[in-house]
């Protein structure tokens, strides 16, 4: 029974041209809850519905996790409802999610924490799009997303920096890096930012063992650890910039990123998590900085403002000016953000160049612009809204380079029209299948990729096989194994969620560090020589604050707002080129709503009825 009278929930006839055996999800692998609701649709609308039920609300809860996008949630979340007619409607706060269905005759809550996983909040996206495309069934899906969670589709090397005790190596590499490149910190205060990494690191791995309520003192221990550890230091070893090495240590912690997609929520119109995510991690950031400031009170005896005052004459605005070694040592902080937003280690590169073209147009402008500038923020403002389009821009080039290639190489691995393969469909593969290679021999991409090239091999005699008329073969078939990676290869060949390589460069470019400037200026407040003077230092901060978060949100609306109206023109021109084209019209029409879903907040039916039901009569849709 269809709930909508619509499109029918129905996913198990996939076309593939392949027999595969036929996999059943085990629904008693379910929480309670969902098992209880999944009881009750499937008894009522069948077994589909409710399975999709069950896909949809897991895929909002990973993807909510691994990124805590709410727009680009929803916007999945809209598509697999629309396309299956699920009669469900979701509310996405920044930690609590609920899901209601049959019109809030079931609802579910969940509370997500906020992770990094850039890796799996791709694969998750490439799953449902899979779905939605028809490439896999229900049961696929559901089965593909529980050995994604297990880890069965990720590289040995990507398990080891996913989860403790390996992560603890990118704690101090991290915090070295960024206490030179970003906050005027020299070779001695990159060493002290290490050590006091590496105590972050052990304090988080110890209160994640612990776990329960202790992890609620993460913030405040790792402030406190990191504020005695570097006054320690520059008390009774050396003298060091300790802004530096507190920002570079906490730069790890601080949820810049969430502060600029609170800022994109509130344009796009969900003021409710944009407000709620601006206000959390403002006082996430005063919790870090406030320990920092308690740590270093005890180790200098309690003179900590002035050990604060007088480190910063040890700091070095200009010590990456001019360097050849600054963009190495950028880089170098790239790998490390990479590390923790957990990004698959054998497409680094991808991330990496959109992470350098969205630092040196951010870098370049505002160097170009500053010294006539000297009395505003129109430089900063400028510059970021320049690095933010520069790193969209390229993140969708780049994101069609890599689909164009993986399309390619998915359907010579999947033997999908051999016959038609042109000189440069040839030429990717071979370069592909070299690129893989290198990479097995390497141990950096996952065991599965060396794998796929034997199933092609099969493939292709199987292949030959049924188009030969004298064979007796009648299907092509795979056993268990190469079933498995005939699935991943469908599943890798969707498009990648551009967020899943722009959001690492966003953080780079995000001002986690001016909100914890203007806290520590705040704990830390200078004294004007003449008390007439007003204290403006504060203010300059948090002005400074607004003007980066505003501008790069805005950066980020243009540079999507300028590759949606690309791909709208562009798609039209093809369509007058092949006219009655529906597949053009239906590709198209299909990347603008993907666009349109990475940074506004789409309409829905279920927001207002009456309002689709009545269209404006001063607006023409424009098809």
């Amino acid at each position: 029974m269809d709930p909508f009278g619509g499109e029918k929930a129905q996913t198990a006839a996939v076309n593939r041209g392949v027999a595969l055996s036929e996999r059943t999800f085990d629904v008693n692998t379910l929480p309670a809850d969902m098992r209880r609701v999944y009881g009750h649709l499937a008894e009522k609308y069948g077994e589909e519905y409710g399975l999709l039920f069950i896909f949809t609300m897991r895929t909002a809860v990973e993807l909510h996790r691994a990124w805590n996008m709410t727009l680009l949630t929803s916007n999945i979340l809209q598509q697999i409802k629309d396309k299956f007619g699920l009669r469900m409607t979701w509310s996405l706060g920044v930690v609590k999610l609920k899901f209601r269905v049959e019109d809030g005759g079931y609802e579910l809550h969940r509370k997500v924490p906020y992770d990094y996983d850039s890796e799996y909040q791709d694969v998750y996206y490439r799953i449902a799009l899979a779905l939605i495309a028809g490439k896999i069934n229900v049961h696929e899906a559901l089965i593909y997303q529980t050995e994604s969670k297990h880890g069965v589709h990720t590289a040995v090397g990507g398990l080891i920096l996913r989860n403790f005790p390996g992560r603890l190596v990118l704690y101090p590499f991290q915090a070295s890096m960024c206490a030179i490149i970003f906050f005027s910190g020299k070779w001695v205060d990159a060493a002290v930012a290490a050590i006091c990494g590496l105590a972050a690191g052990l304090v988080e791995y110890a209160l994640g063992c612990i776990g329960g309520q202790a992890t609620v003192l993460l913030d405040v221990c790792v402030g406190i650890s990191t504020g005695i550890i570097g006054g320690l230091w520059y008390s009774h070893v050396g003298e060091i910039c300790l802004s530096a090495v507190f920002l570079g240590t906490l730069y790890w912690f601080f949820y810049g990123t969430a502060f600029v997609i609170g800022l994109l929520e509130i344009m796009a119109g969900e003021l409710e998590t944009g407000v709620t995510r601006f206000v959390a991690v403002s006082v996430k950031t005063f919790v870090l900085s406030l320990g920092a400031s308690l740590g270093l009170m005890m180790a200098n005896r309690g003179g900590a403002s002035k050990a604060f005052d007088d480190s910063q004459d040890h700091c070095n605005d200009n010590f990456t000016t001019g360097e050849w070694w600054r963009i190495p040592i950028y880089l170098a902080c790239s790998v490390g953000v990479l590390g923790q937003y957990r990004f698959r280690i054998d497409r680094y590169w991808c991330p990496l160049i959109v992470q350098l073209v969205a630092y040196e147009v951010q870098y370049e402008v505002f160097h170009g612009m500053k010294e006539q500038h000297t009395s505003d923020h129109l430089d900063t403002a400028t510059s970021n809204i320049a690095g933010a389009v520069g790193g969209v821009i390229s993140a969708c080039a780049l994101s069609w380079f890599v689909n164009t290639c993986h399309n390619f190489y998915s359907a010579r691995l999947l033997q999908e029209d051999p016959n038609e393969s042109s000189t440069l469909v040839n030429i990717v593969y071979r370069v592909m299948r070299c690129y893989v290679k290198i990479l097995s021999c390497l141990r950096i991409n996952r065991k599965s990729e060396i794998q796929k090239l034997g199933m092609e091999e099969k493939l292709k005699g199987q292949q030959k096989e049924l188009n030969d008329p004298r064979h007796p073969r009648d299907h092509i078939s795979l056993d268990k194994d190469d079933e498995g990676l005939f699935l991943e290869t469908i599943v890798s060949a969707q498009a990648i969620n551009i967020w899943s390589i722009l959001m690492p460069a966003v953080y780079q470019l995000v001002p986690g560090s001016v909100i914890a400037r203007f806290w520590f200026h705040s704990i830390f407040p200078e004294e004007p020589e003449n008390m007439t003077v007003p204290m403006t230092s504060q203010e300059s901060v948090f002005s400074n604050l607004m003007v980066i978060s505003a501008s790069l949100a805005l950066g980020l609306i243009f540079g999507f707002s300028l590759v949606q109206s690309y791909n709208y023109i562009y798609g039209r021109i093809r369509e007058r080129c092949h006219k009655k084209n529906d597949d053009l019209i239906v590709k198209r029409k299909r990347q603008v709503n993907m666009m349109e879903g990475m940074y506004t907040a789409q309409q829905s039916p279920d927001d207002d009825p009456a309002s689709f039901l009545f269209p404006s009569e001063n607006c023409n849709e424009v098809e």
